[in-house]
């Protein structure tokens, strides 16, 4: 009647902000109800259900604990979730049982409960409890909690979305992205699909040198018909471990879209695909907007100047703002040091947006533009270029990867000390 899953017994702190590791998907649409005793919780509840990954569940909250879930569902229809607060052990147990006579076939519950007891724990376990989860909780502990019911432990790396902005038109977001995402799949070898979201001028198409004749248009103008065997028939092959899902960077048609235009497509990109880099254009509009809020890691591109860091500044504390239990964006600055031009300082740029940037790509015009035009990615043309470096500490960044593994030799100090004086 009441399915299960396997949860931690341990008590669980308050976590203000999930680290690099910490990735949960997003729940599907499904229903949730939760029955608080205390107002802490009620509040921990509804801060989660203002969380991007419970965005498309429905949540309900209601105070009286295990008396009022009862009494409700006597004449009621239970949810796809129960949230069940309850204070002692008996009132647990006996209130479980009580529920189980009125509870639909199916329903999931999640108990909060302040006893950290295993022989309780194997008491819920055996009444068909889905998970138990130690008070006092935050929003992300029920988040993930919600969010663990519908995903195994094994899909938890599966779909991770970063979305790559550029602060401002023209300072090379898109380029930034092709590059992070080639150094995603050939460095760390971890399967991932750059989708380009500007459907007019996007250039994913120019920069791996792939000219297919289907791309994300035929998904986007097809809702009903997106699945995942319909999209692995647009997917261009780049590398064996990098695809594109092409712009047609074409001006016959219009492109305006809904604010939910594009979830089908990343929510059956997620089901299959590791990584999902989303080179998202510089226009600001409903589906942009819940692009970039819903992703799992955003990287902002910004040049060194006054409109970049002011809309730089702008991105991020909205993003702050919208997701309270994600990482704060992270933000690069790109074309560093052109000649002539004023810029503003790394250090200054950093006090602005209190954080550092996480690169500082240089000025190198003869490189970039060699590789734009021979539909290349930095590393194609010189694996040892300081550029080709960043682009893989950023993809590192990005991904919560470590170090890859480089091969030593008796020579690698001597190597490292002349690379040092470059």
């Amino acid at each position: 009647m009441i399915t299960y899953s396997r949860q931690n017994t341990e008590p669980q702190p308050e976590i203000t902000a999930p680290s690099t590791e910490d990735h949960i998907a997003p729940a599907p649409r499904v229903s949730v109800q939760a029955f608080c005793e205390t107002v802490e919780t009620a509040a921990a509840v509804q801060s989660a259900g203002e969380d991007r990954r419970l965005g498309k569940a429905h949540l309900k909250i209601q105070m009286g604990g295990m008396a009022a879930a009862i009494e409700a569902y006597r004449s009621a229809p239970t949810p796809n979730v129960i949230i069940l607060e309850a204070e002692g052990r008996n009132d647990i147990l006996v209130g479980l049982d009580q529920l189980a006579a009125v509870c639909d076939a199916g329903t999931r519950v999640i108990v909060i409960g302040r006893i950290n007891d295993v022989m309780l724990y194997r008491e819920l376990v055996r009444r068909g409890v889905s998970d138990y989860v130690i008070a006092p909780v935050s929003a992300i502990d029920v988040v993930r909690s919600v969010c663990n019911l519908f995903s195994s432990p094994e899909a938890k790396a599966v779909g991770r979305i970063i979305a790559v902005v550029g602060a401002k038109g023209g300072v090379g977001a898109s380029t930034v992205a092709h590059n992070v995402a080639w150094a995603i799949a050939r460095d760390l070898s971890l399967d991932s699909v750059v989708a380009d979201l500007d459907l007019a001028f996007g250039t994913a198409g120019l920069d791996y040198n792939q000219d297919p004749p289907q791309g994300i248009a035929d998904a986007v103008f097809s809702p009903d018909r997106v699945d995942t065997a319909f999209l692995d028939r647009l997917l261009s092959k780049c590398t064996d471990h990098l695809s594109l899902l092409a712009a047609p960077a074409t001006l016959d048609r219009v492109y305006d879209f809904g604010a939910e235009a594009f979830d089908s497509i990343f929510d059956t990109l997620r089901t299959t695909m590791p990584c999902i880099v989303l080179d998202v254009p510089h226009q600001w509009s409903g589906w942009t907007k819940r692009a970039l809020i819903a992703a799992d890691d955003i990287l902002i591109v910004a040049a060194p100047d006054l409109a970049n860091l002011r809309n730089t500044k702008n991105i991020f504390d909205l993003l702050k703002a919208s997701r309270p239990n994600d990482r704060a964006p992270l933000y690069c600055l790109n074309q560093v040091g052109i000649p002539k031009r004023p810029e503003i300082p790394a250090a200054e740029f950093a006090k602005a947006i209190e954080n550092h940037p996480i690169a500082t790509i240089p000025f190198e015009p003869q490189i970039f533009g060699a590789a734009a035009n021979n539909g290349q990615m930095i590393a194609e043309i010189s694996a040892t270029h300081r550029t080709t470096e960043m682009f893989l500490q950023i993809a590192q960044r990005l991904t919560g990867r470590g170090e890859t593994k480089k091969k030593s030799s008796l020579l690698s100090p001597l190597i490292e000390k002349l690379r040092a004086k470059k």
